[in-house]
């Protein structure tokens, strides 16, 4: 190696004079060193600050495999999805029961259809907030069809409106307000769980529908238990549509809110 090739390797990153350009274009070795250099994209640092910037990044490594290694000793096996579910659905049903037993007025159930549609539409809308939940968090690797959650969006909805009493008791616009408001504030715990549970994964437009779509089943199944007013303008203002606006408001919230972690 002749002097001017130990000049040319020290300046590497930097731009040479021209005599060592001169030499570089007479040098095999230097134009395959340089051209190397080049390729890789080094940036223009010395060898004095490029040491450091190793040694930083080596301790980083280091910390960030002893990070890792303490995380798996405290928890060597990953917590099965199915206990987040099961977490989800008692969060529902204790809320449920909750709202149930502080709006009933000397009267658990004060739906006035038959008894048959209010046990049928009952088990309809807690299979809905169950299928929902599950659909929210099991760890699916097929795509949740947009067609199926609509359907069911739908056929709910219109079981609900259909399965009305009839009966009127409180004015249109009052009742409407009373159930609506009554329906946010008994989906906010439980719409608050499935916020930080759908964090845990993947964003999914669809799996977010389904998972808001649950948590409002919640009170929508306490209205229809609650609720004496069975006319079907109060049904579908008072108890559906705010249902589904909290299936929309779970999707934008999703939406928004940071992943942490990034599986399917």
């Amino acid at each position: 190696m002749t002097p001017e090739c130990s000049r040319v390797m020290d300046s590497l990153g930097e731009v040479l004079p021209a005599e060592l350009e001169s030499h570089v274009a007479t040098c095999a070795d230097c134009r395959a060193m340089t051209g190397g250099f080049d390729l890789m994209g080094a940036p223009a640092t010395t060898k004095d600050t490029a040491r450091p910037a190793l040694h930083e990044t080596l301790a980083s490594d280091d910390a960030a495999h002893r990070l890792a290694h303490e995380t798996l000793a405290r928890q060597p096996r990953a917590r099965p999805w199915w206990h987040e579910l099961l977490l989800l659905l008692g969060v529902h049903g204790a809320i449920a029961m909750t709202a149930v037993a502080v709006l009933a007025h000397g009267a658990w159930v004060a739906n006035r259809a038959e008894v048959p549609v209010v046990v049928g539409v009952g088990l309809l809308l807690t299979a809905l907030l169950s299928s929902g939940a599950y659909v929210a968090l099991a760890p699916h690797r097929r795509t949740v069809p947009w067609g199926g959650v609509i359907a069911v969006m739908l056929s709910v909805g219109a079981t609900v409106v259909l399965s009305g009493s009839g009966v009127r008791t409180a004015p249109l616009m009052a009742g409407i307000l009373g159930c609506a408001g009554t329906e946010l504030a008994v989906t906010a715990v439980p719409l608050a769980f499935t916020l930080v549970l759908l964090c845990r994964s993947a964003y999914h437009p669809v799996r977010a529908l389904a998972a808001g779509l649950s948590a409002g089943g919640v009170s929508l199944l306490v209205l229809h238990l609650h609720c004496a007013d069975g006319t079907t303008p109060h049904l579908l203002a008072g108890h559906v549509i705010p249902w589904l606006a909290l299936g929309g408001i779970t999707l934008l919230l999703r939406s928004l809110l940071p992943t942490r972690s990034h599986a399917p």
